[in-house]
């Protein structure tokens, strides 16, 4: 039976505190020290001898690390379905990090940008860092994993290409990809929202700053566009540069390149070798998905294949965009396994 209230772990959940170096400075303000969860499965013992693999969970857009303890009806928060299913015996012991990322502008897409700040960085030489030290990892690629979905299911696609010395194994949930559908769409609706503004995307938010988040029609769509273009087509002093005229909606050709320039379906024959190395890939997505984000896990399946990376668990399911967490235990558990399989013998 599952009760609408939280119940002890059968594990533990330890709430640290990073002080990130990466982060100083960045653009917007954003505060350089970040919460950071790590959960150690039952009978974790900090002074045994045997490492245990690890898996990082990073968050979609505008998602943040209090809102993975959110209740709903009849659906337990994902590190409670971890829990369960690492006391039910049914995978290998792991370690399991939930890692913080968020900006002002709702995200930091987990890659380095004049506009939002260092978090690739961070993640990669800081957090993992961090977890290393004070936790009996086994610390090698092989045996780290990296999950999300949406911007989080993005940044576990691309963290593994651009990092294959920390990042073995990847499981992404409807992860943003094939951008000529799952953003284009946005930027005709853009355009008709900005005309409220003159055009100008920074009056909406300063707009949006001074007053109740989410009290306007169309302020959802206008804080992605602003975040990601932060993240992906920023000027070197931080402005964001919209991938479309705010008055006609045309694109503008060498902006949209810098956003094409990081779709995963796009990066995959770039980072071949990277890819090749993998030990495990986990991508789904659902049918109904708003952002047609099923027919980027299909492209980026398919880009997988043509490198020669056969060896992927893909599936399609009946859902939108949201409602999916009951799909996050299935790739932990899948990541759990694959990433606990010993080193071959020299």
């Amino acid at each position: 039976m599952t009760l609408p209230w939280s119940g002890p772990l059968a594990g533990q959940m330890h709430e640290h505190v990073v002080a990130s170096r990466a982060l100083e400075g960045n653009p917007l303000g954003d505060p350089t020290e970040r919460p950071l969860w790590v959960y150690v499965p039952p009978g974790y013992d900090p002074d045994g001898d045997e490492g245990l693999p690890s898996i990082y969970v990073i968050q979609g857009y505008t998602g943040h690390l209090a809102m993975w303890n959110n209740r709903s009806a009849y659906r337990q928060p994902f590190p409670e379905t971890a829990d369960h299913l690492f006391a039910s015996g049914a995978v290998p012991p792991c370690i399991v990090v939930w890692v913080d990322a968020w900006t002002a502008y709702g995200g930091s897409q987990f890659v380095d940008s004049p506009g939002t700040g260092r978090y690739h960085t961070y993640l990669c030489d800081e957090v993992v860092s961090f977890v290393d030290a004070h936790y009996r990892t086994l610390a090698a690629p092989e045996h780290r994993g990296i999950q999300g979905k949406s911007s989080g299911g993005f940044g576990a696609m691309i963290t593994p290409m651009l990092r294959p010395d920390l990042f073995g194994g990847l499981a992404t949930h409807a992860g943003d990809s094939l951008y000529e559908f799952c953003y284009i769409g946005e930027f005709a609706k853009a355009t008709r929202a900005l005309r409220e503004w003159d055009g100008s995307i920074a009056s909406w938010w300063e707009d949006f700053r001074g007053r109740v988040a989410f009290t306007r029609k169309d302020d959802d769509l206008l804080l992605m566009m602003l975040g990601i273009s932060a993240c992906f087509s920023a000027e070197p002093d931080g402005t964001p540069v919209l991938p479309f005229d705010p008055q006609s909606g045309v694109l503008r050709g060498e902006v949209w390149q810098r956003w094409l320039d990081w779709d995963p379906v796009r990066m995959v024959k770039d980072h071949a070798e990277a890819l090749r190395g993998l030990r495990a890939v986990w991508i789904d997505a659902g049918t109904r998905d708003e952002w047609y984000l099923d027919l980027g896990a299909i492209a980026f399946r398919d880009a997988l294949t043509d490198i020669g990376v056969v060896d992927v668990r893909f599936e399609l399911f009946d859902a939108g965009h949201a409602g999916i967490d009951w799909r996050y235990p299935l790739a932990l558990a899948y990541l759990a396994e694959r990433l606990s399989i010993p080193d071959p013998s020299p």
